[in-house]
């Protein structure tokens, strides 16, 4: 979930305990859209639960191939340096 924490309460043997306090809302005030809810991946995969237990990912391989392909069609960017501060 997304449930945020704000300052701490302190414990008597010197511990912290941070409770939630607030999520996020919709526009509307009527749902907490976030909350008990994951992100819908772009790309479903079904981990093998077999290859899992030898070491393969599935999931970790097909991002790397989906990143790749993207480097490949996207190009690469770099911004160019920002003007260097002034300090007098």
């Amino acid at each position: 979930g997304v449930v945020g924490i704000r300052g701490s309460l302190p414990l008597v043997d010197g511990g912290i305990l941070y409770k939630p306090e607030y999520a996020n809302y919709d526009l509307e005030g009527k749902s907490w859209p976030i909350e008990g809810y994951g992100v819908d991946p772009d790309i479903v995969m079904d981990n093998d639960p077999a290859k899992e237990f030898a070491g393969i990912d599935e999931q970790l391989r097909k991002g790397i191939e989906v990143a790749l392909e993207a480097l490949k069609t996207r190009g690469r960017k770099i911004a160019p340096p920002p003007a260097f501060p002034e300090k007098k």
